[in-house]
């Protein structure tokens, strides 16, 4: 049977964790693996995880399965974190799934089932198991602009350009904060844009929400979901708990469908029968996890003030690294890092660029040159600033 089975390329990624795990050198920097960590380099559990999951420990008498659809009180906690009350929620289906990367799976999926011939439009520079979801669920895709390399910042222009060619029950693929890999996210002038556009052109939002809370806080961060979703007819969502709750190894997910209220039902089922085809029942200690923290005050403010300062942390290091390449180099042709959002921000430097600053100086990053902010500390900010100038003299 197997005879013929190609090996499969290696994800970038684990390819990228896997040649840093080799490295013997001190003093290596990983800048590749998009995890949060603290200024000695841990990705520690959250205060308020530990005192949930103690709390859970104590209570929960059953292990039993719960619904397709996961943990009720989860889904609502979670609908009311991403949405804020934006639309009722009769407008709501949602399920829970294993992770944000199966969310994104099952609302693939999802637009499979209903519209097979759909076309998914996703920004050119983008996260990079997006495209093979899209056509691992057997739809086509179509890229984008959305980086000014020159700048660093958002091609407004060439993005709302490209997509004056989506066709009617297209879907567009928005990060909904904290853009992986760029770092640029969409300002409000341009949610509302984005939103007349869609509504014009008849196509469909699919937000991607993985990073709630890191870019300028939790309501800040999902303003443009809840405005896209106030506005139009049908909005999708996917959204992970492993970065803002540290959830990384539970995994953590939601898929989400917003549509009129006499079709919720029928979405909600449908989504329901997805997960019994991909894997039955989503998992629940983490989204247990999550629906107790968020249903307890104490709890939730413990959480929001631990994300608060996990999210200063990242932008501090943004500021500093931004500050040591200007100084280093002399130029402000790494400004865009200062300013970006989010753990992540593009590095403008070339292939050999990429693989010399990992060779010669041991800095990790994925070959299209995104850099994790977390992964930066205070010991080691001006070493990488030091090995970028180096090699990019």
């Amino acid at each position: 049977m197997f005879e013929t089975l190609p090996a499969p390329k290696l994800d970038a990624i684990i390819a990228l964790m896997q040649a840093y795990a080799a490295d013997p050198r001190e003093g290596k920097i990983d800048l590749g693996v998009g995890v949060y960590r603290t200024e000695d380099g841990r990705t520690p559990v959250m205060a308020a995880v530990k005192a949930a999951e103690a709390q859970i420990v104590e209570t929960q008498d059953s292990k039993s399965y719960l619904a397709l659809a996961g943990d009720r009180a989860f889904l609502e906690q979670m609908e009311a974190l991403l949405l804020g009350g934006a639309v009722p929620s009769e407008r709501v289906a949602a399920v829970g799934t294993p992770g944000g990367t199966s969310a994104v799976r099952q609302i693939c999926e999802l637009v499979r089932t209903a519209r097979p011939e759909a076309v998914i439009w996703v920004s050119a520079q983008t996260w990079p198991n997006h495209l093979p979801l899209i056509r691992a669920a057997g739809l086509n895709a179509q890229s984008y602009r959305y980086l000014d390399t020159q700048s660093g910042g958002l091609d407004r222009a060439g993005l709302f350009a490209d997509l004056e060619h989506v066709s009617a029950g297209d879907v567009v693929l928005l990060h909904g904060c904290c853009h992986n890999p760029t770092g640029v996210d969409l300002a409000a002038q341009d949610w509302a844009d984005m939103a007349a556009l869609l509504e014009r052109r008849g196509a469909v939002p699919f937000i991607d929400m993985a990073y709630q809370g890191f870019g300028e806080g939790l309501d800040a961060d999902a303003g443009g979901l809840r405005h896209l979703a106030a506005r139009l007819p049908e909005v999708l969502v996917a959204a992970s708990c492993s970065k803002n709750f540290g959830l990384y190894r539970e995994r953590v997910g939601i898929a989400m469908a917003i549509v009129a209220p006499d079709r919720r039902d029928t979405l909600a089922a449908t989504l329901a029968g997805l997960n019994r085809q991909a894997f039955a029942f989503p998992p629940d200690h983490g989204g247990r996890v999550v629906s107790t923290i968020l249903s307890d005050p104490s709890l939730r403010r413990s959480w929001q003030a631990e994300l608060d300062a996990m999210r200063a942390r990242v932008q501090d290091n943004r500021r500093a690294l931004a500050d040591a390449l200007r100084a280093a180099t002399g130029s402000d042709r790494f400004a865009g890092v200062g300013s970006a959002q989010g753990m992540f921000s593009i590095l403008p430097l070339s292939p050999a660029e990429i693989t010399a600053l990992r060779d010669a100086h041991g800095v990790y990053v994925l070959g299209d040159g995104r850099a994790n902010m977390a992964g930066l500390s205070s010991r080691n900010i001006m070493a990488c600033a030091e090995a970028i100038r180096d090699v990019t003299r």
